[in-house]
């Protein structure tokens, strides 16, 4: 494979979906439970309303509860977990 095709090949790749949630729970070895937040119009109403969503995520950095960490999609790593924590945003006051 020469070098301009590696180059295309790259461009072709997905760029995995990242989010932003607050650590709610860091209990489980290398895995953390990430809260995240987003405002949705309701579809009648036309209201904003908050709707959350819990994922686990794959922890290698070391983030405690109350962290607000960024967090990105990857491979199946077991039943319920398919996120990475990319980095910690901020630290929790502790």
């Amino acid at each position: 494979m020469s070098a301009n095709q590696e180059v295309q090949v790259q461009e072709t790749k997905k760029q995995a979906r990242t989010l932003e949630g607050r650590v709610t729970s860091n209990k489980m070895n290398k895995t953390v439970t990430v809260l995240v937040e987003r405002q949705v119009q309701h579809w009648l109403l036309g209201k904003i309303i908050r709707r959350s969503t819990k994922l686990h995520a794959q922890d290698d950095i070391g983030a405690n509860e109350g962290d607000v960490v960024r967090i990105a999609e990857c491979r199946p790593l077991s039943k319920t977990k398919h996120h990475r924590v990319v980095e910690i945003i901020t630290r929790a006051n502790v």
